[in-house]
């Protein structure tokens, strides 16, 4: 079938009832929409779950009572064939919005409102979502409400913009030479930083990047590291910390990554697998290895890169690391 009409059609409506339902009606929502052996790729701590009642249960009925009246405030919406597998995901990426009026995940309720930035990955066959992955910024929302469980960041963390031209919601039909093109780009890139860590070498020059990303890129990274802007801030506020303070790392592949026009995403389980030796997120090392399951959503413009959303489960990172900050915050703020 030419076109990723079908699915992305399936998963508006999908977005649309689930939104309008009740906390008590979203299993039916998700039972309609889903195959039998639906999967949940989430972030902790929810991790993987199988089963629309399970994911219903642990996922969204929680986070739609704790968000009351809950919108999906969408920045960016694609479609495509996952070059990994061949298989087709619709992705979508913004904040959920809502009124916190009751308790989530140990953290206390402020009855304003507030904004859960997220990348949610829906795989469709045959007319139904067998797999989705879920990334939410767990950190991100707790600053906005008063909680800061890490030190000071290197970036700046706020509620991310989306595209620079308002151009992200890819409703229509997209000439498949420039998902071509995006990927080319974005590969290269990849390729790139595989070639960093295989080197060793973590601090490479201004030129290794402007190779594929334009001066002025944004990096809106994860809350815990923050935002960047342009190539030499990226590097001071991100690129030098994380690749100085994170040594053996290996990059692991994704279980998903595709491109539609100028946009593309992917996501790894994991993507990446790090030991950390001190510094990064502000935090002594040690010789705890860890994993990081990571998703990034990309901007072309002619051959660069502009714009990168990046979410990192950072609550699993440091629970392999020995802090649960979820339970911490939850003991400490709301015994």
């Amino acid at each position: 079938m030419k076109g990723f009409q079908a699915e992305k059609t399936l998963v508006r409506k999908f977005f649309a009832e689930m939104e309008a339902a009740p906390v008590d009606g979203v299993s039916e929502v998700l039972g309609r929409y889903t195959s039998d052996d639906y999967h949940l790729y989430g972030v902790y701590p929810y991790n993987e779950l199988a089963g629309a009642s399970e994911v219903a249960e642990q996922v969204w009925a929680p986070l739609k009572h704790s968000l009351a009246r809950m919108q999906r405030r969408e920045d960016v919406f694609m479609a495509g064939d996952s070059e990994i597998d061949g298989d087709r995901w619709v992705m979508s990426m913004g904040h959920f919005m809502g009124l916190f009026d009751a308790d989530w995940l140990g953290i206390r309720a402020t009855r304003k409102l507030a904004m859960l930035r997220y990348a949610e990955f829906n795989c469709v066959k045959g007319g139904k979502i067998t797999r989705s992955g879920l990334w939410i910024d767990i950190i991100g929302f707790m600053q906005q409400v008063g909680v800061n469980p890490l030190p000071p960041s290197t970036g700046n963390y706020f509620v991310y913009p989306g595209p620079r031209n308002h151009d992200g919601i890819l409703l229509d039909e997209c000439p498949p030479e420039e998902a071509t093109r995006t990927l080319e780009v974005l590969n290269l890139m990849i390729e790139d930083l595989s070639g960093l860590n295989v080197s060793g070498n973590d601090r490479c020059p201004p030129d290794l990047l402007a190779k594929r990303w334009s001066e002025d890129m944004v990096w809106y990274g994860p809350a815990g590291i923050g935002a960047s802007y342009t190539i030499p801030r990226y590097q001071e506020q991100h690129q030098y910390p994380f690749r100085e303070g994170l040594k053996d790392k290996v990059f692991n592949g994704h279980v998903c990554r595709f491109a539609e026009g100028n946009f593309a995403c992917f996501f790894g389980w994991p993507n990446l697998s790090n030991t950390p030796t001190g510094g990064f997120l502000g935090l002594p090392g040690g010789e705890l290895r860890g994993d990081m399951r990571v998703v990034d959503v990309y901007r072309r413009e002619g051959g660069k890169l502009v714009e990168n959303w990046v979410l990192i489960d950072i609550p699993y990172w440091l629970k392999q690391q020995g802090l649960d900050i979820l339970e911490r915050t939850r003991s400490i703020a709301n015994p």
